[in-house]
């Protein structure tokens, strides 16, 4: 186990940071074709971009969280039914 026990919790907290991090690039989650642009499409300009890359790097773990919870036998939610209120 990688550490994620607490999957319900672990879940939650990342999926706030994705959909923070989600509206502050204008990326629609409910659009499969953006969160795929975003984790498929590098551009030079990006190094100088923390928060797309940040929400990058959010959603290749929840990708590798939830391979985990499958491989355990566990249905994880889909990450559009976890939205998190952005404060």
């Amino acid at each position: 186990m990688s550490g994620f026990e607490h999957y319900d919790r672990e879940l939650r907290d990342l999926d706030k940071e994705i959909h923070r991090y989600a509206a502050i690039c204008g990326v629609n989650l409910a659009n499969r074709h953006e969160i795929d642009a975003c984790l498929n499409q590098h551009h030079d300009t990006w190094a100088e971009d923390k928060a797309r890359e940040s929400l990058q790097g959010l959603l290749i773990l929840r990708i590798k969280l939830e391979a985990e919870m499958i491989a355990l036998g566990f249905t994880p939610p889909p990450l559009t039914t976890t939205a998190v209120p952005v404060a």
